[in-house]
């Protein structure tokens, strides 16, 4: 069994999800381990990870949209306003997400369904770069 972390850095152009199946594949294809578990870790507090449908663009805007809804910009409530209006609902979004997610690997490949892709999920306006960890622990060809 091995353990192997590699970095991604992941340039958002603003809010939406960002679909980084690839490079997330192309980190597992480095480590070159065959089975085991892939790990993905955005180090961010305002961005979030998600596993979500790949083929139809507008699950995406839809998500987009009802979170957008869900956590609003200018809440009088928020008392954390220094970094723009974006920045406290960006928080709050991705604490209601999730900051990592796990997926199986199979003969090398991320074992996605068919209809699933990962994606970078940015909260804040205006471009950011991201930085995330990929995780893989496996090992190089199936036990037996």
């Amino acid at each position: 069994m091995q353990v192997i972390t590699l970095p991604i850095s992941v340039t958002t152009p603003g809010p939406g999800l960002h679909d980084i199946t690839a490079r997330v594949q192309a980190a597992v294809n480095r480590s070159a381990l065959r089975e085991g578990l892939c790990t993905v870790f955005v180090r961010h507090t305002s961005a979030s990870l998600l596993i979500q449908e790949n083929a139809d663009p507008s699950v995406r805007a839809d998500l987009q949209a009802w979170l957008a809804r869900l956590v609003p910009e200018h809440d009088p409530l928020y008392t954390h306003n220094e970094e723009g209006p974006d920045d406290m609902p960006a928080h709050v979004k991705a604490a209601l997400t999730q900051v990592s997610l796990q997926v199986p690997l199979q003969g090398g490949s991320l074992a996605l369904g068919r209809w699933q892709g990962v994606y970078l999920w940015e909260h804040r306006a205006g471009a950011h770069e991201r930085s995330l960890l990929v995780t893989i622990i496996g090992t190089r060809a199936p036990s037996g």
